[in-house]
Order: C-alpha cells, then structure tokens, then sequence
C-alpha cells in the first residue's frame, strides 16, 4: 500500500496523483488534507511516516508547495528517507541509488504530467544494492548517533 499526503498547497496535485495511482492498480491511503484549506505540512508528513515506518504502508508521497518543507519534516522521522525531486530522473535515482521510502513533490513547482512520470519512475524502480548498501547503511548510522 501506499501512503499519500498533502497541505493545502499540494491539494489538487494529490488529488491527481490519487486518479493515476488507482488507474495503476495501485492501493492508496490516503492521510489527508481533505481540502485546500490552510493546513501545517509536519501534521500530514508525521502520520504518512508512522504509517511506513510502521509497516501499514510501503512507500509514500507527499506534496506541498515546493516539496521542500513535506521532505524536511519527513526526513525528522526515524527510518525514514524522503528525497524531494522535480524530475524523473531524481526520483528513479531517489529508489536506486538511496533506497527513498518517500517522493516529495513540489505542486507549484511541477505540473501533473511531470509528476506523474516522477510518480511512475519512483514506484518501477528497484533499489539497487550493493555500493549503495554501505551508503544507505552510513546514512542509517548518522541517524543513530
């Protein structure tokens, strides 16, 4: 399953995404926001995190205004590795190269065909292993200290 979430920036993007995803055969969970009414990203990011962290879900997207702020507050929680792309080859090296759990997007910044192509080479990509491995790993061990 994958989680998805949103402020209110990322509003209409997600719901996009939500459309692509299903029509993919995809399962989404979906943590919110429900409108585009003003809402803080920490709220959204926390839950979708626990939610991967957790085990309820794979993989997840969230979206804000940039990307930047869902990524910073992503990349607080523990075992998480969130990378905020605004390309297609960002977010297939984002899986290959460091095993990203989350793909931040930015709605004012990317369209919908673009983050959808994002989207798509973020979930067909496979984490690749090997000399990535020890760096991923070096990661996990600056999060631990």
């Amino acid at each position: 399953m994958l989680a998805i979430g949103c402020d209110h920036g990322g509003f209409e993007l997600k719901q996009v995404l939500i459309d692509h995803l299903k029509a993919r055969g995809v399962e989404v969970k979906d943590f919110g926001c429900y409108s585009a009414d003003s809402v803080d990203y920490p709220t959204i990011a926390e839950p979708v995190c626990n939610a991967i962290v957790g085990g309820e879900c794979e993989k997840g997207i969230l979206i804000c205004g940039t990307g930047i702020g869902m990524s910073l507050a992503a990349n607080k929680v523990k075992g998480i590795r969130a990378a905020c792309c605004e390309n297609s080859f960002s977010a297939r090296m984002s899986r290959e190269h460091n095993n990203a759990h989350i793909l931040c997007l930015g709605a004012r910044v990317t369209g919908p065909s673009v983050a959808m192509d994002m989207v798509d080479a973020f979930l067909d990509t496979e984490f690749a292993g090997g000399r990535h491995a020890n760096r991923v790993n070096l990661i996990t061990e600056i999060e631990n200290k």
